[in-house]
């Protein structure tokens, strides 16, 4: 029986409160009247009092205590539950499916929870259950004790890819069950072969997170435009969201490099956004991420593809006017212009501007100076590409000795048909060997040569030829020069010997040769037949991670991840092989967004449902609580309290609370905390009721005052944590005050001291440490619990920090202000009415005349200055290198904040110095 969120396992017992009445009828009956006879003795009693009196009646709130317990005792007994279930409760066994893929990342603890709520259920009904994880290799299905999975459950994470449902239809166990499919909302190929066979098996229940899934597909590059997409489920109305371009900047130092903004309109399930940057800065970029949405699906790595080359070409034919399809380079120069920036010039004229590749078609000597050049340019990684013609067949140039500048000594002349060492007829090419950068690549039949230079047969010629002739000869040849290469091409670059530079495999070969910048466009052929390493990894929240003990992955299996998208075996990150890097990203170029269709009869509910509650045990328990009242109320009503008034006493005295001590009573433990709090500058933090938060926030200020010690001359002690309603503030210049959602709403004597503490310069920064989900503007429960907590503060109105806030350059001077997290929102006090407008030749304005009391953000400082006992740091902060200058910027701000509280305006007050100086001075 069920009574809006109240439900009764044995409704049949409420019956019983019919008696109640009936009860009430026969403890409150009257004795029946005594028999009046007249007794002349009686005279002798009259003018006697008798002290102990006895009730004639039970009075009415003796009456209704003994009720409510009878009423307590049989609800209690009838299994009384809060939040009921509102399905029928299964008897057999319980499959729990995860989906488990980069979209579950958004809610996974909330998916782990409900999982977890899950399992509780079941151990109590006694059912078997198995867990499986969608993103892992299909295996048979087991049912086992829940306690079994308990662990497992705990330790799985998200995958940085979709689900994949191949061989679990196959590895679902014989005979019926229950099925709590916990999804990620979207349709995945192979999803409804699924849930019919789930659903064919037994009731289906399908678990979403109401969160809108939103995703990244990978960039692409035309006319110098960067072109992003992104998808999104769930979110019918408009709205808005920012993509940012993040890479390293000339220090190394990972900075965000660019930022566009995505307009969803109504209803629409995608929007664009074009970012333009200079060709630099371009070059630099190495990853897109949707700001706010932490899965791997809202990031999009960049590689080869997004990088144009400034190639330079260099041919002998320049001059033949009137012959442009005889040109040497042109072949080359149509090939290049889609994917590359073509620079034109002399060598002279070009080596400054540091181009990644250097193509000389048929140029045979070069001037002393021009060779010095481009061997200092070789030296720093550069790839000279030469191309053979008749120029270089007729020179005299690597004859007698090698020359620096070609891989191999040439033969006079060259070999042709009709010649001297003439073939009888054109030859084809050989297939690639395995360890030729070509290796992989299919050879059409019509490439064939019908003349070259031939190489000199040293020693070395074998292991430095990448590409040969059917019968051996050698076509690509290749030597490392400093960190640079130099490749040459038996053949010419235009169609003059051979056919290859009309044929498909001439852009190919070059692709694998690094020289333009087009692998990640998923071009057929460029990643085939090769091994590639992975060099950073993707993990589930869009993390950058170390690929550990990662295999490489072979060309056929890459290939096909970068059309269809990644798996267990093709997990998505960077790859590389020799200078090439390919970018997998856990969207594929095609990717699109549908909401998943189930079958028919699935019970579709939220991850957030409410969990059940038993309440029998607190209502006997209040049962026994009235019947205990009862007994002492029914000793004061029959009179006999006073015979035991003195152990009632002693029994009130002894459950009692003792008393708080009186201000006069010395407190040697208050005395010495509140020496210990004033022998120096303490920093303090609000304790939140929470172990890990509290223990987190006490290493953040150790931290932060260890730089302090080391860069300032702010000595602090070590940091105290602060109990609102029992400690004294006024020791304190500064509160740190980490936002829980389930920490106590203060007292109204604790907001007492608070705002006395605030209106006598002291400082608090609120950090509600949700800067990674509340960048979208949706509302936290850290920040719903912030808005409880400031609804009894006396807080001024607050603002964002304007860029002339004393903030910004108490110490350091700071654009932002980050901690773990990025956010670039940070309120403080506003600037009064009358502060104006930030003039040119202004340094600041008069924004405020002290300390701004309250400082709110969500950048989760603490754990970005938190250290261990050895002073290393307790959380990861960013990534790799750009997350050390993250956590730099964050100690910055710290000292910052402690400075700004230690000398309020003092800095603002520096612009008024050569006016007072000037007056001192007359």
């Amino acid at each position: 029986m069920t009574f809006g969120p109240l439900a009764f396992a044995a409704p049949g017992l409420l019956l019983a409160l019919i008696a109640l009445p009936i009860l009430w009828l026969l403890l409150r009956a009257i004795p029946p009247a005594p028999i009046r006879r007249r007794f002349p003795a009686v005279a002798l009693m009259l003018g006697l009092t008798d002290e102990d009196r006895q009730a004639d009646k039970t009075p009415w709130w003796l009456l209704l205590l003994r009720a409510l317990a009878i009423a307590a005792a049989i609800i209690g007994f009838a299994g009384p539950v809060l939040n009921p279930d509102p399905r029928d409760p299964g008897t057999g066994p319980l499959l729990i499916l995860l989906d488990g893929g980069w979209a579950d990342a958004r809610d996974w603890p909330r998916t782990q929870a409900r999982a977890q709520a899950a399992l509780e259920e079941a151990a109590r009904m006694g059912r078997p259950v198995a867990v499986a994880r969608l993103t892992d290799a299909a295996q048979p299905i087991t049912f086992s004790n829940p306690a079994d999975w308990a662990g497992r459950l705990a330790a799985m994470q998200p995958a940085p890819y979709a689900p994949a449902y191949a061989g679990w239809e196959m590895a679902l166990p014989e005979g019926g069950f229950e099925t709590l499919w916990l999804a990620d909302g979207l349709d995945h190929k192979g999803r409804a072969d699924l849930a019919a066979a789930l659903a064919a098996r037994g009731r289906l229940t399908a678990a979403l997170s109401p969160r809108p899934a939103y995703g990244l597909r990978p960039a692409t590059l035309a006319e110098g435009k960067i072109t992003l997409t992104t998808l999104r489920l769930g979110v019918p109305e408009s709205a808005e969201l920012d993509v940012t371009a993040h890479g390293p900047d000339p220090a190394g130092i990972d900075r965000e490099l660019g930022r566009a903004r995505m307009v969803f309109a109504p209803g629409a399930d995608q929007a664009q956004a074009v970012l333009e940057v200079p060709p630099e800065l371009r070059n630099r970029i190495n990853r897109f991420s949707l700001l706010g949405q932490r899965t791997a699906g809202a990031v999009a790595l960049t590689d080869d593809s997004l990088k144009r080359r400034k190639i330079a070409v260099i041919d002998s034919g320049a001059d033949r006017e009137g012959l442009q399809l005889l040109a040497p380079g042109h072949y080359l120069r149509q090939a290049l212009v889609p994917v590359a920036d073509l620079l034109d010039g002399t060598l002279t004229d070009i080596l400054p501007a540091k181009p990644d590749v250097i193509i000389l078609a048929d140029v045979a000597k070069l001037t002393q100076a021009e060779q010095d050049g481009v061997l200092d340019w070789l030296d720093s990684g550069g790839l000279l590409l030469r191309f053979a013609g008749p120029r270089l067949a007729a020179s005299d140039v690597a004859r007698s000795e090698e020359d620096p500048l070609l891989p191999v000594r040439l033969r006079e002349g060259g070999r042709s048909v009709g010649g001297t060492m003439s073939w009888g007829e054109p030859k084809p090419l050989a297939p690639f060997a395995e360890g030729s950068p070509f290796h992989g690549l299919v050879i059409p039949s019509d490439v064939t040569v019908t003349e070259q230079v031939l190489a000199q047969p040293d020693p070395d010629l074998a292991s430095r030829t990448i590409a040969a002739l059917a019968d051996g000869t050698p076509l690509v040849t290749r030597k490392p020069v400093g960190a640079g290469q130099v490749v040459l091409v038996h053949v010419t670059a235009n169609a003059e010997w051979s056919s290859l530079p009309l044929s498909g495999l001439f852009m190919q070969m070059l692709e694998r040769l690094a020289v333009s910048a087009r692998v990640g466009g998923g071009l057929e052929g460029a990643v085939e037949g090769l091994i590639w390493s992975p060099e950073r990894m993707v993990d589930g929240y869009g993390d950058l991670v170390e690929p550990g003990d990662l295999a490489g992955v072979e060309g056929e299996a890459l290939a096909l991840a970068l059309q269809d998208g990644p798996s267990a075996k093709s997990p998505p990150g960077l790859y590389r092989h020799e200078e090439r890097l390919v970018a997998l990203n856990t969207l594929p170029p095609s990717a699109s967004f549908r909401p998943a269709i189930w079958p028919a009869g699935t019970l579709v509910e939220g991850l957030g449902a409410a969990r059940s509650q038993a309440l029998g045990g607190w209502l006997l328990a209040a049962a026994l609580a009235l019947l205990a009242l009862d007994i002492l109320a029914s000793v004061v009503v029959s009179g006999r309290m006073p015979r035991l008034g003195r152990a009632a006493l002693v029994v009130l005295a002894l459950a009692l609370p003792t008393p708080e001590a009186q201000a006069q009573t010395p407190d040697p433990a208050a005395d010495a905390r509140g020496i210990e709090a004033t022998r120096g500058v303490v920093l303090a933090h609000v304790l939140t009721g929470n172990a890990e938060i509290d223990d987190t926030a006490a290493a953040g200020l150790r931290g932060l005052g260890d730089q302090l010690w080391l860069r300032t001359s702010v000595e602090p002690e070590p940091p105290m944590g602060v109990d609102l309603e029992e400690d004294e503030l006024a020791f304190f210049p500064f509160l740190y005050w980490p936002i829980t959602p389930d920490q106590p709403v203060p007292s109204t004597r604790a907001y007492a001291k608070l705002n006395a503490f605030l209106r006598t310069g002291g400082m608090i920064l609120f950090d509600t440490r949700d800067a990674d989900i509340a960048g979208m503007g949706g509302a936290t429960a850290e920040g719903e619990m912030l808005q409880l907590l400031a609804s009894g503060l006396d807080v001024p109105p607050l603002d964002l920090i304007p860029e002339d806030h004393v903030l910004t350059r108490s110490f350091y001077l700071l654009q932002d202000f980050p901690g773990r997290h990025r956010s670039a929102d940070l309120w403080v006090e506003a600037p009064p009415p009358d502060a104006g407008e930030l003039e040119e030749g202004m340094a600041f304005r008069n924004l405020n005349d002290g300390v701004t009391p309250v400082i709110i953000g969500g950048n989760d400082w603490a754990s970005a200055w938190a250290i261990d006992g050895t002073g290393a740091p307790l959380y990861p902060v960013g990534r790799g290198l750009a997350g050390e200058d993250q956590r730099e910027m964050a100690y910055r701000f710290g000292i910052n904040v402690v400075m700004h509280v230690l000398t309020g305006n003092y800095k603002s007050d520096q612009v008024h110095v050569p006016a007072l100086l000037e007056r001192l001075g007359q």
